[in-house]
Parts: C-alpha cells; structure tokens; sequence
C-alpha cells in the first residue's frame, strides 16, 4: 500500500506539472499558429524549449530519458512534435485537473464530517450531494473511500497514458536516429583520415626537416673524413669524431620521430605516468589529478597522451597563464581537462592546434569542448570512448 501511495503521489505531481504546461501551451496555440506562418525559425525555437521541458518532465517520471533528434531546420521535420503541442494543449488541462480531482476528492469526501456543519444552510457542501445532515455526512467517508480506490487506480494509468504518449511523439523515428548515427560516422571516418593524414605529413616533415639534414651532415663529415685520409691522415681522427657526434644526433632525431609516433613511456609507465613526465618539462606550474585511471587501449592513451601535449604546448605558448591543472578521469570515457588561468580568447579557429585536437579525438567518436572567455580561465574537456 506504501509503494501505491507513493505511485499516486508522484502521478499527482506529474500531473499537475502537465497541467501547468498544457495551460501554458494552449495560451500559447495562436502564437505558435501565426509563427508558423510568418517566421518559421522563431516557432521552431518555441516548440524546441516546449518539447525539451517535456521530455525533461516524463525522463523524470519514467526514469528513462528521451532522446532528442538533431535541432531541425524545416517545421516537416517536427510534425510530431507539433502534434504533442496541440493535443497537450487541448487535454492536457483536462487529463491533468482529472487525475489530481480524484484523490483530493477522497480527502475532502473524508473531511466532509468535520466541517459540513459550517457551510451556510442555503449553500451546503455539494461533494457529489448536498450535504444537510448528520446523516449525509456519514456517508461521505464511504463515498472518499471509492474516490481513493478509484484513484490508486486511475490517477497513475493516466500519468503513465500521457507520459507514454509524449514518449511515443517526442522520440525521434527510428529512421532519423540511425541516419543522424550514420552521419556521426561518417564524419567520425573523416576526421579519422584527417587525422591520419595530418599524422604523416608530420612525420614527413620531422624526416625531411631534422633527421635527413642530420644524416646528410653525417655524410658530408664522412666526405671530409675521406680527404683528409688521402692527404694528411694524421689530421683525420678529429674529423672521425665529429662525423661520429653527427650520427649521434641523426639517431637522436630518428629515436625523435619514433617515439612522436607511440611514446614508449605510455607502454613503460602509464597515461598518468607519461603525462606527469610532459607537466615536469611544461613551462607553466601545473598540477595532476587522476581518478580511477585503468590501462586503455593503445590508440586512445597514445590520443590522450598527444592531446595533453598539445594542451600544454597551447598553454605555455598562448595563454600567459600562471598556473595550470590537467585532470584525467577513467571510465568509459576517458576524460581529460586541461585548465589553466590565463588571458583566455582561444579559438580553434586561430592556428593554436586545438583543430588537431578536435580532428584527433573526432577520429575515435569522442568530443572536444573548450570554455575560454575572453580574460579566462580556459578549459579544455575532452572525453574519449576507450571500449571498457
């Protein structure tokens, strides 16, 4: 009985908010019809806010949240929604001051007794009969008991007939939500090329820039070496050691590019691990915080590794911050944020590297967000999907 008065009390609460709202809604029918009319955008918004309230208040009631289409651009696309919006205007007030009617109904039928004497001889309480004696009123308690029954009944199966049937208009067809997923992917597999193809063309250009320059001086000191042992070759050990310092800077590069490519410290350490080792070489005082941090796959630590990099680099080049917090949660998914409190303004716009960090992430279905009002402070948040 406990958990049926409880299952009355929350209909009774979703009921009444629906009534408002449908009162809200049928005040607001003409305007929907004439925006509809004249400025097609500003109905669009209307009937957005409406239908995002309602879909909030039967997520609430159900537990189970609606999911929402992409935002529209053409009045046919929201059809069902707009059906919600007329028919919640025309019953909602009636099913809603229905649903609440029953079980006030019962408490003022139990009532009745207690105050019926009160009520003026010409104008006695009515609920459903005029009561004008002791005798009426004793029968009132029976009557509250059939109000109640019948609102354990009725008041929750209407509750649960108009959140069912916001439901049903309210969630996207099934059509459009695979389509929007297949668009998702779509342009998932063209940051992913993106990506990929940002990826080479730096590593052709670290290769083409560094470690060939690097082994082409190697080359020229093995030459100069050559010479100098035909003509003097007392004079060719300096030159031996100068051409064995460039093949060790060339191998450095080399090491360089590989490991821009997969750090080896990630397999060695840990993400946490190799992104403390990138926040004891940043310029800029920054603190870690990591919570419940397990391993992920290789792909996404060696994204969230470079993610942070990039971050940091932004930071200490861009910002003017004085401090700065990177903060890595585990789950599924991954989330990385990178605070730092400095003049703020950054766009990804602006050649910062924060498209390639979008790119990067986009690349693996993740989402990269960034707050930074001008004066700051600015927050990276990134939330990567690593499949745990």
């Amino acid at each position: 009985m406990r958990d049926r008065m409880l299952a009355v009390w929350r209909a009774v609460v979703f009921l009444l908010a629906g009534t408002v709202a449908a009162f809200v809604c049928l005040l607001a029918l003409p305007v929907m019809l004439i925006l509809c009319l004249v400025a097609r955008p500003a109905a669009l918004a209307l009937l957005a806010r409406t239908t995002r309230w309602e879909r909030t208040r039967v997520a609430k009631y159900t537990g189970r949240p609606i999911p929402e289409a992409a935002p529209p651009d053409r009045l046919r696309d929201v059809w069902r929604d707009l059906i919600w919006f007329v028919g919640h205007a025309l019953t909602g007030t009636v099913v809603g001051i229905f649903g609440v009617a029953l079980p006030l109904a019962a408490v003022n039928a139990v009532l009745v007794p207690a105050y019926w004497w009160l009520a003026p001889a010409d104008d006695p309480v009515s609920s459903p009969y005029p009561v004008t004696s002791w005798t009426g009123a004793a029968f009132m308690p029976l009557l509250g008991l059939g109000y109640a029954i019948l609102s354990l009944w009725a008041t929750p199966w209407l509750a649960r007939t108009q959140a069912g049937l916001a439901r049903w208009l309210l969630s996207p067809p099934p059509g459009a939500r695979l389509a929007e997923r297949v668009a998702e992917l779509t342009a998932s597999r063209a940051a992913a090329l993106e990506a990929h193809g940002a990826e080479l063309r730096r590593i052709e250009r670290d290769l083409h820039d560094d470690t060939q320059n690097r082994i082409v001086a190697v080359a020229m000191h093995l030459g100069i070496v050559e010479r100098a042992l035909r003509r003097d070759p007392a004079t060719a050990l300096p030159l031996v050691l100068k051409a064995q310092d460039a093949a060790s800077d060339a191998l450095a590069g080399l090491r360089g590019v590989v490991r821009s490519i997969y750090p080896p410290v990630l397999t060695e350490r840990g993400l946490d691990g190799a992104v403390a080792g990138l926040i004891a070489r940043c310029a800029v005082p920054t603190t870690l915080t990591v919570t419940t941090l397990g391993r992920a796959p290789a792909a996404v630590e060696s994204a969230a590794y470079f993610v942070v990099a990039e971050a940091l680099t932004n930071v200490a080049k861009h910002s003017g911050a004085n401090r700065c917090e990177v903060r890595l949660t585990g789950a599924d998914p991954l989330v990385i944020e990178v605070w730092d409190d400095g003049q703020g303004g950054a766009d990804e716009t602006g050649g910062t590297g924060l498209l390639g960090i979008q790119r990067r992430v986009a690349a693996f279905d993740g989402h990269a967000t960034i707050d930074s009002p001008d004066g700051g402070p600015t927050v990276l948040k990134v939330e990567l999907p690593n499949g745990s």
